[in-house]
């Protein structure tokens, strides 16, 4: 039978969380992977990424943030992610008994998505969920998974945890640097710059805004951005952080970067794999969350550019950067108001 949901352990313990939910973790590993070898090294990574931030965890909602955990990181290993993303769906739709909301919140993609991928993978299985349940379940019959390596776990977690902490504050001082030398510069050379276009001309009732190819838009202090047939362009004063701007393709998903201006910092990124234009872009930094500007290529409104209407503070860039991984800072909606995808967020942690 599928694994029940165990109560977590008094204290929020760590050592007691993870001599509790071994055995369920290298169970559903097994299911993931379809490696006897490659379960416990799975499900012993997942417990050192999460003894590494194990204070930052909530309290009530444990098992949920260990499962995305789990599944993310056998997601991460693979290149044909495809087949493994309609497998880890069937695994914890069918073995863990999850709801298609749950399942959309874990893999960060919409419910349609997960219905997509179940009633593909089911397909591709040739069984339906009753067969496909009984066969999980002869697969791991003879599991026995060994004891958790709880020594090895919490000393590579106080490691991962030190080198997080050193990350950021490395990070932070990078993205601040720029910021004295650009201020520094525009005291000497008289304040001299572009400001953000568009003054003086009418207010727009909606963020999304549609560009011929190689248009160029002035976003933000320094900084253009346009689209051509094969992805997104930045011009910009200091490149910090962000993905190479290569036109995406497949299921919805939104990037993050981040680029040193005047004033603050420029928060953009790319976004993709919607069947129309975009509904909104939500940006969430410090304490509020504001509606990003968004372009799309005339002719192909599936996939653009979104980009922060105000440079941010410094202090909200240290946020988003001292952030949990599992904290989304950008949601991309879809054109009926349905959340498309959420950041990954995963080009500045370790």
């Amino acid at each position: 039978m599928p694994p029940t949901h165990d109560v977590l352990p008094a204290g929020h313990d760590f050592t007691a969380y993870a001599r509790t939910h071994w055995s369920r973790l290298v169970v559903t590993a097994r299911l993931l992977t379809d490696d006897p070898g490659a379960a416990e090294e799975l499900a012993r990574r997942t417990l050192v990424r999460m003894c590494a931030r194990w204070r930052l965890v909530p309290r009530n909602d444990v098992d949920f943030h260990v499962r995305r955990c789990l599944v993310r990181g056998h997601l991460r290993r693979l290149r044909g992610r495809r087949a493994a993303r309609r497998r880890a769906v069937l695994v914890l739709r069918v073995w863990e008994g999850l709801a298609e909301a749950e399942i959309a919140q874990l893999l960060g993609c919409s419910a349609g998505a997960v219905r997509a991928h179940a009633r593909q993978g089911l397909k591709a299985a040739g069984a339906d969920a009753g067969r496909l349940r009984e066969e999980y379940a002869r697969a791991v019959e003879d599991l026995v998974p060994s004891e958790v390596p709880l020594a090895d776990v919490q000393a590579r977690g106080r490691v991962r945890r030190r080198r997080r902490i050193a990350v950021t504050a490395a990070v932070c001082a990078a993205l601040l640097t720029p910021v004295a030398v650009l201020a520094d510069r525009q005291l000497r050379g008289g304040g001299s710059g572009e400001e953000v276009s568009g003054a003086g001309a009418p207010a727009e009732t909606s963020p999304v805004r549609v560009v011929a190819p190689g248009e160029r838009v002035t976003a933000g202090p320094g900084v253009r951005v346009w689209l051509t047939a094969d992805g997104g362009h930045w011009s910009v004063p200091v490149a910090l952080a962000g993905d190479d701007g290569d036109r995406p393709r497949g299921e919805p998903g939104v990037s993050l970067r981040v680029d040193s201006v005047k004033g603050g910092f420029f928060l953009s990124g790319l976004f993709h794999g919607l069947s129309g234009e975009p509904g909104r872009v939500e940006v969430r930094t410090g304490d509020g969350e504001t509606t990003a500007k968004v372009l799309v290529l005339a002719g192909s409104p599936g996939w653009g550019i979104w980009y922060a209407s105000a440079p941010v503070s410094q202090k909200d860039v240290k946020s988003v950067l001292s952030a949990e991984g599992n904290e989304r800072v950008v949601t991309l909606y879809d054109a009926a108001g349905k959340v498309a995808a959420r950041s990954a967020r995963e080009w500045w942690r370790i």
